[in-house]
């Protein structure tokens, strides 16, 4: 079972019975301090609730997306099938990486072929060989290998706090992106380093899985600001399929990484950069 306790931008989210219970032990003080925590965080989703509930079925379809004409428009003006992950569905859904925030998605198919390799494809033929037909985007930049003829998902290892959404097109969007886009496109977009502003802690851990996160962004001053972040991860081995497969397939890593955006005058720029190492 996963325990988690995560921290951002000093307000604590309280995920794990187990973290309170360790506090609960402590004393009664900071019993009243976690109960005050949780009300704060309680109070802060109820009024994000009712903030939804007043909107109109117009507004809530007017969510501006860049991917399906390479330019911002609402998602009920976009002339093809999209469908929006955000970063709040993200945070709520538990996932870890982003293969899994892609299970979200209705109109893709997510395979997980080991501790470390996914097979993710749109329209069925799906597995490690059949998924070369969709195109994967990071701030509309492809990551596609042409190499291997594939996206490596164990090398993308992006922050899930820091992405904005996540853009996916069903059907072919070859007009636009070229031969790659077959059966559709995944943009994912990550946020504007003005939105992540202070630091950021996001410790986890199971019995199969650990990880760990840590991010602090700043500015320079109004027209210039920075992030910088350090990550890490342990993904347990996967049972094998036969008695004799004695294959060991654990998966660690860790990477750091740095964003920088600016605006001069009526031009914008990001000079951003990433370093891992991956072992199996």
């Amino acid at each position: 079972m996963r325990r988690k306790l995560r921290t951002i931008r000093g307000k604590a989210r309280p995920f794990a019975s187990l973290a309170i219970a360790a506090l609960f032990r402590r004393g009664a003080p900071v019993v009243v301090v976690v109960a005050t925590l949780a009300t704060a965080v309680h109070a802060n989703e109820i009024s994000q609730l009712d903030a939804l509930k007043n909107l109109s079925i117009e507004d809530l379809s007017n969510i501006q997306i860049t991917s399906v004409s390479r330019r911002p428009e609402a998602l009920s003006q976009a002339p093809a099938a999209v469908f929006v992950i955000t970063n709040d569905d993200i945070r709520r859904s538990g996932a870890v990486s982003l293969p899994e925030a892609l299970r979200l998605a209705p109109n893709l198919n997510v395979q997980q072929v080991n501790a470390y390799q996914y097979a993710v494809s749109a329209r069925g033929s799906n597995s490690i060989e059949a998924a070369d037909k969709l195109l994967v985007l990071i701030d509309g930049r492809t990551v596609y290998s042409p190499l291997g003829g594939q996206v490596y998902w164990e090398s993308l290892n992006v922050m899930l706090a820091d992405v904005e959404r996540i853009e996916v097109i069903s059907g072919p969007g070859g007009t636009l992106y070229g031969a790659n886009a077959v059966n559709g496109v995944i943009n994912i977009i990550t946020r504007d380093s003005h939105d992540t502003q202070g630091g950021l802690v996001d410790i986890g851990g199971g019995n199969a899985d650990k990880e760990g996160n840590l991010r602090w962004g700043g500015k320079v001053n109004d027209n210039l600001t920075y992030r910088a972040y350090v990550m890490g991860f342990d993904r347990g081995a996967t049972h094998p399929a036969t008695t004799t497969d004695r294959r060991h397939d654990g998966f660690q890593g860790k990477q750091a990484g740095f964003r920088t955006d600016g605006n001069a005058g009526t031009d914008s720029f990001t000079v951003q950069g990433d370093a891992y190492e991956n072992a199996v």
